[in-house]
């Protein structure tokens, strides 16, 4: 086989796009939000995985932890997400944009008193969607949440102790 001396990609073995149309678009919920599942790590060899959150007002998105693989980027489409980096706690409006890098603790949630619509990416990709079919059962009451715990090295979903993070919910309440 013969490589792309500009790319590094064997010939034979082209990438090819992803187009998920959203008629057809997997969704999961639970009693806050929406999800709507667009590409999976194996549908990008892995470069990625994506998918869209819409979140009732005020509703809980994710505690605070960190991935040791991936970046985890946000771009918020519409309403308002309130984030936790590190040890900062903001507020993300529509057309903001934030990238996570590995070994970062953050968390999410709809603003207080706000939706937000989220596009999410993760990259490089890992199967994720099956972590985001679980979340939606644990919401929901259909599995324990022990369940969560036990997946965090499969995913690379690490949950850790924020009291920062707990503060500015507390606030928000």
């Amino acid at each position: 086989m013969t490589t792309d001396q500009n790319t590094g990609t064997t010939l034979g073995e082209l990438l090819t796009p992803v187009l998920t149309r959203c008629a057809t678009a997997e969704t999961c919920t639970d009693p806050s939000s929406v999800m709507t599942l667009l590409a999976d790590s194996a549908d990008s060899a892995g470069g990625f995985t994506s998918y869209r959150s819409s979140f009732a007002a005020g509703a809980a998105g994710a505690p605070a932890h960190f991935h040791t693989k991936a970046w985890e980027l946000f771009f918020v489409i519409s309403g308002s997400l309130q984030v936790l980096v590190g040890e900062e706690v903001s507020v993300l409006g529509a057309g903001d944009f934030l990238a996570v890098p590995p070994h970062t603790p953050h968390a999410f949630a709809a603003a207080p008193g706000e939706e937000a619509d989220v596009l999410f990416v993760f990259t490089p990709g890992m199967g994720r969607f099956d972590y985001l079919r679980l979340l939606g059962r644990v919401m929901r009451g259909e599995a324990d949440p022990a369940e969560i715990a036990a997946s965090s090295e499969q995913y690379d979903n690490h949950y850790v102790d924020s009291p920062v993070w707990r503060a500015a919910l507390e606030r928000s309440a």
